[in-house]
């Protein structure tokens, strides 16, 4: 996961960061309010930091909890307090278990 440092990013770059097709991203904006780029005059996508968690975020109850879109928006609709503690508790995990699993193939290649 790439961190986001950056004021703005276009849908390609959100798309990468996210690993989402860019069609996924544009979709999204439709169903869930939380998810809303500034466009320029030209209609150019560029999506906060803020947004790009709230991809990831919906990324974890559609794709990780297998939620249908439907649920995922009455979720973060009513627990959106809850739903961001355990995304953010499973986003720790998953960075501890990579830096685990680098030591892990750091280790095997001394050997």
């Amino acid at each position: 996961m790439k961190d986001t440092n950056k004021k703005y990013y276009k849908i390609g770059e959100v798309s990468e960061i996210v690993g989402l097709p860019m069609s996924t991203l544009r979709f999204w904006e439709t169903c869930f309010p939380s998810i809303s780029p500034k466009r320029n005059d030209r209609g150019t996508r560029f999506y906060t930091p803020r947004d790009v968690e709230n991809i990831r975020m919906v990324a974890f109850l559609v794709k990780d909890k297998g939620m249908k879109l439907d649920a995922a928006q009455e979720e973060i609709k009513h627990n959106r307090d809850g739903v961001t503690k355990k995304y953010e508790a499973i986003a720790r995990l998953r960075e501890i278990r990579d830096r685990l699993q680098m030591i892990l193939d750091s280790l095997h290649e001394l050997r």
